[in-house]
């Protein structure tokens, strides 16, 4: 299994989930030139990867869905973005989706709420755990374009009560596979709070009164995601479609194990699946083809070697974070505590991301201007993973952010209690 190249040790469970992810690559790889190329996402692969079962892939088999980790999350991202990093990156974000599902009912366990708020948070999570069995799609809208110094991800998209529900108002900028899934699974502040204690989390149908998909998104990164965003204008969510119970959010938060809601690193493993890609295009291409004077391989010119070289390093660097950050946030019994896991993410995920973008800009330099075109796997692959580079945060903020845990806590150890007999 392709996977398994991420994942080394994995067990039979985890392999059979695999063969499914490997089952469905083929039809990913021949879809992903003519996706990228109209900037659209292949409707025909929502059923694809439905009737695959891996819309539950993450999902526990109690709730119908195939009981894998972020351990198969990972390696199945890995996995399709070796064939269509768009795709690969919409999976992924549906998959975040069971986090809102999974953490509530841990906070739960964790003797986290009150009694009279246990119903209301456990049918919530429940109905997105099994949604997500049954085969229904679930983009996860968190991010917008309003940004606070404060916070990596700012909500300004507000929820007022409504007789028998909620009214929603607001836009999100940012969520892979608008208009291709059924629900929306839609963050907002509720009225009259300024914290993150009153942010909630609603389901909204594709097709609710008051939805509208905001204007093609043109970006720089994966560009078949369906990654337009949405507009809600009076959008009204039933009560039991909402998960509205003041600090419900930040409770679910602190069950997570490592950064946010845990499963960020199978974003990463997106990236490093389309490196894999690009470095292995290139190395079959500067293998293969030779100079038309010496008949040599291209790969064997100084030149060429020590652009392999380089990016033969820089992938090995994103494996090496990659598989750290995997094995620390899936480790039983937990062997870090969860600020340091969460302190190695910040540094992590730039590493990762940098390095793969550095391996397709040295394919990109490998393939000189014959390979220079907006549709090879070259250019595609320096495209998509420049979002890498700003997704979430940049490299220099996670570096910031560690810096500033590292410093706080040595100028901690600045100051000390003197022993009795330095008074003397």
């Amino acid at each position: 299994m392709i996977g398994e190249r991420l994942v080394e040790d994995m067990t039979d469970a985890e392999r059979e989930r695999a063969q499914r992810v490997d089952a469905v690559l083929p039809a990913l790889r021949a879809a992903a030139e003519e996706a990228d190329r109209l900037g659209a996402f292949p409707p025909g692969h929502v059923a694809l990867l439905r009737d695959a079962g891996l819309l539950g892939l993450v999902v526990p088999e109690k709730f119908g869905g195939l009981g894998g980790t972020l351990r198969d999350l990972a390696a199945a991202t890995f996995a399709m973005g070796t064939a269509c990093p768009s795709t690969a990156l919409a999976f992924f974000f549906h998959n975040t989706s069971a986090s809102r599902g999974l953490l509530p009912l841990e906070a739960i366990d964790a003797g986290l709420f009150a009694d009279h708020e246990v119903p209301v948070v456990r049918g919530f999570a429940e109905k997105v755990l099994t949604r997500m069995a049954e085969g229904r799609w679930l983009a996860n809208f968190a991010s917008e374009a309003v940004k606070t110094a404060a916070a990596n991800i700012t909500i300004a998209t507000t929820a007022r009560k409504a007789d028998g529900g909620w009214i929603l108002r607001g836009e999100k900028s940012f969520g892979c596979a608008t208009g291709i899934a059924d629900f929306y699974l839609t963050s907002a502040k509720l009225e009259g709070y300024d914290t993150a204690e009153g942010l909630a989390t609603f389901f909204v149908p594709r097709d609710a009164p008051g939805v509208r998909v905001r204007a093609p998104w043109d970006g720089l990164g994966m560009r078949a995601t369906a990654n337009n965003g949405i507009r809600l204008d009076e959008v009204f969510v039933p009560d039991d479609e909402a998960l509205a119970v003041p600090g419900a959010f930040t409770k679910m938060l602190t069950m997570s194990r490592g950064s946010f809601v845990g499963n960020q690193l199978a974003i990463a493993a997106v990236y490093t699946g389309c490196a894999q890609h690009v470095y292995d295009e290139t190395l079959a291409a500067t293998t293969t083809k030779t100079f038309a004077d010496t008949g040599a391989p291209i790969a064997s010119s100084p030149v060429h070697q020590v652009l392999i070289g380089e990016m033969t390093e820089q992938l090995q660097t994103a494996y090496l974070w990659l598989r750290y950050q995997l094995m620390i946030e899936t480790a039983e019994p937990p062997i870090k505590p969860k600020p340091e896991v969460f302190t190695q993410w910040r540094l992590g995920k730039g590493a990762v991301t940098e390095a793969c973008f550095r391996v397709a800009l040295g394919a990109f330099k490998a393939g000189g201007t014959s390979a220079a075109a907006m549709s090879g796997v070259a250019g595609r692959a320096l495209r998509d993973l420049a979002m890498g580079l700003v997704m979430t945060f940049p490299a220099e903020r996670g570096m910031l952010e560690v810096a500033r845990i590292v410093t706080d806590a040595k100028a901690n150890e600045l100051f000390a209690t003197a022993p009795a007999s330095a008074d003397r």
